[in-house]
């Protein structure tokens, strides 16, 4: 099922496929880091040569185009503002949900207990993912003498030869392969689409997320994962 940029992008989708007018409005909101994305609401919005708007491609939007998903609401603008952006929440306990290793076996965050974990929801035929992906290995290396583990939860259906396959040719080395085909944890997070990472303190509540694609081995969210892994470090007096 379609799943990249799900409720928003796909609700967009759907207006600009009807001649909506929202998608100019998203291109002008979105921060100029996030091109692709207005690059989508402005294709989806131009009329074609027969003079009807065009669909989104298979590619963009998933396997199985955007007739497979049901309508969603029309697209909440501040929400497109914060595209690419770390947003923080109050710590707020992780809802269940479980994932399988590499091997097939059952696991959940408890797993992980006592390190700072990001959270990834991806796909390897989600665009924004496979740009971030790199960036998500790098920082595994970087972090990963300072109790931070990142769990990149892939949704694609093939599992874990199509995830493996994608880390031999982007050199990715440092992440494992983690599965969630069925989506499990994109639902219980109430996540709004692919991309979506969450931050996770030590004691396994959610303190911040980001929706899209990110530089995570850039100084300031490097920092910002740090901050949150040393934080948890040393209990309170």
């Amino acid at each position: 099922m379609l799943r990249c940029a799900r409720r928003d992008f796909l609700g967009l989708a759907a207006l600009a496929a009807k001649g909506g007018v929202l998608a100019g409005t998203l291109a002008a909101a979105l921060p100029a880091r996030q091109g692709r994305a207005a690059g989508l609401a402005e294709a989806l919005a131009a009329p074609s040569r027969e003079g009807t708007p065009l669909r989104p491609a298979a590619g963009l939007l998933g396997p199985h185009g955007a007739e497979a998903v049901p309508p969603f609401a029309p697209l909440d603008v501040s929400l497109a503002e914060t595209l690419g952006q770390l947003v923080e929440s109050p710590p707020t306990p992780l809802p269940e949900f479980g994932f399988t290793d590499a091997e097939g076996t059952p696991r959940t965050v408890a797993d992980f207990a006592g390190k700072a974990l990001v959270i990834n929801l991806w796909a390897t035929w989600c665009a924004p993912c496979v740009a971030e992906m790199p960036s998500l290995d790098r920082m595994q290396a970087a972090l990963a003498g300072e109790g931070v583990a990142v769990l990149p939860l892939s949704s694609d259906r093939g599992g874990r030869p199509v995830v493996e396959a994608f880390y031999r040719q982007r050199g990715v080395s440092h992440l494992g392969v983690w599965l969630d085909p069925r989506g499990a944890a994109m639902r219980a997070l109430g996540a709004r689409g692919l991309p979506t990472s969450i931050l996770v303190d030590r004691q396994g509540r959610e303190r911040a997320r980001l929706l899209g694609d990110a530089a995570w081995d850039s100084p300031a969210l490097l920092a910002a994962v740090r901050a949150l892994a040393r934080e948890e470090a040393t209990p309170p007096a």
